[in-house]
């Protein structure tokens, strides 16, 4: 397998014309083959019994339903009905090395023109200022739908959860005495954010802590006033495009930017509810979003297996395109670093900067990568899968500090503001709030 490149390109000024959408919002027949795998299994919500905006995106949301005899579970496989989840910090024989016994590589140096190679990893990597050792799950909060998307408000100690057209809000709550994880049933509110049963696929807020960004499978994104004793409806932001995969507002809460199906990011003014500018370079769906700890730079990937930056603050311009060999299901951006981490649909996560030669790919994974959150001390990164594991990283090299499996897949992840609590959303119509153990 040869290494990717990543290659900073001139900005770009001519738009290349998006092909037409392969689906039919209004035939269920018309969804495409299942990219690297497999159709989904009967029941799959919303993607099948809706066809998404973007037939892509397909392998996003997998298999969120409890299995069926037309879906078995694999083998080993607990059933739904399982006690606690496990977490499996790392001890001595976790690690990359050539030594036998020793579990098999799964960080791998790529250097331009040399085939990947294991990359040692000493004890020393796995430890370190901010750097975890186990996580702890200690509330499940019953959502009902299959929860696509998480935020965290630390200030107010609440969970966001967003399912099927609407987003739940949440007390954050503590373990029960004798450890077990509390199960909260019932939500302090419920937001009806997109009509009928569209799928939220984002949740950011911003203004600090005042206002809700929603987006998903429609073609509007809803704002909420959260500056009251109660959330209300503030407004709504209109695109030409049929869905948006993920939103994220800038440092200073004025600004919202919407990654959209039809490969173009918008640009909106949070206050006035008008429409700035697009990024227009994307030529297929543009999936995730991320920006730079000054506010100066947006990173985004896509469906057309590249990753873009954005300059900000002068030419609202493309500065540099990373091409890859699988479509990009998330990314996130180091606060404190460099390092620019995606997760893909081939299963792996790469770790790169620009300017540098050494690139880390990834390999624990056994599905793609559906959600990716680097902590707030830019010390470790967690990623979530298809294959229903969470994973906690050190970058670059990738180190596995930790590991927990849950139930189903876990479609998405959010880290509070002191990195001391995480958040998951699964197909088991959870979400699942893990205490991080330093």
């Amino acid at each position: 397998m040869t290494c990717l490149r990543g290659e900073p390109i001139t900005p770009l000024t001519a738009v290349t014309a998006i092909p037409p959408f392969l689906a039919s919002p209004s035939l269920a027949s018309a969804v495409a083959p299942f990219p690297g795998g497999p159709p989904p299994p009967p029941g799959l919500p919303a993607l099948l019994t809706q066809p998404p905006s973007h037939p892509g995106l397909l392998s996003r949301f997998p298999g969120p339903l409890p299995p069926n005899p037309g879906f078995p579970r694999p083998p080993g496989y607990p059933p739904s009905s399982a006690g606690p989840i496990p977490s499996i910090p790392f001890d001595g024989n976790f690690r990359t090395s050539a030594l036998s016994g020793g579990r098999p590589p799964y960080s791998f140096l790529c250097l331009e023109g040399q085939p990947p190679t294991p990359f040692p990893l000493t004890p020393e990597a796995f430890s370190g200022p901010g750097v975890p050792h186990s996580a702890r799950p200690i509330q499940t909060l019953e959502h009902g739908e299959v929860v696509c998307a998480v935020m965290i408000n630390s200030a107010a100690r609440h969970i966001y959860t967003g399912g099927k057209g609407c987003v739940k809000l949440w007390d954050m709550n503590a373990a029960t005495a004798d450890g077990a994880p509390a199960t909260t049933k019932s939500c302090l509110a419920s937001l009806d954010c997109l009509q009928g049963d569209n799928y939220i696929r984002s949740i950011k807020m911003g203004q600090e802590g005042n206002l809700l960004v929603v987006g998903g499978e429609a073609s509007v994104i809803s704002i909420w006033d959260l500056g009251g004793p109660t959330p209300r409806p503030k407004g709504e932001l209109t695109s030409a495009a049929q869905a948006c995969y993920a939103v994220a507002v800038s440092h200073d809460g004025k600004l919202c930017f919407s990654c959209q199906s039809d490969g173009n990011i918008s640009v909106w003014d949070l206050h006035n509810q008008t429409h700035v500018r697009q990024f227009q370079g994307h030529t297929d769906g543009a999936s995730c979003v991320d920006i730079t700890a000054d506010g100066g730079h947006l990173w985004t990937g896509g469906l057309d297996k590249t990753v873009r930056c954005w300059d900000l603050r002068e030419t609202h311009q493309q500065t540099a395109q990373y091409n890859f060999n699988s479509q990009i299901f998330s990314l996130g951006k180091c606060p404190t670093d460099d390092w620019v981490a995606v997760g893909m649909e081939s299963d792996d996560i790469e770790v790169f900067a620009p300017g540098r030669p050494d690139r880390y790919r990834l390999r624990l994974h056994e599905s793609c990568v559906l959600s990716l959150k680097f902590a707030h001390s830019g010390a470790w990164f967690a990623t979530t899968g298809k294959d229903y594991w969470l994973n906690a990283w050190r970058p670059p090299w990738g180190a596995s500090l930790f590991q927990v499996k849950e139930n189903l897949s876990v479609l998405s992840c959010d880290l509070s503001a002191d990195d001391r609590h995480l958040v998951t959303g699964s197909g088991d119509k959870k979400a699942t709030l893990y205490e991080i153990s330093y």
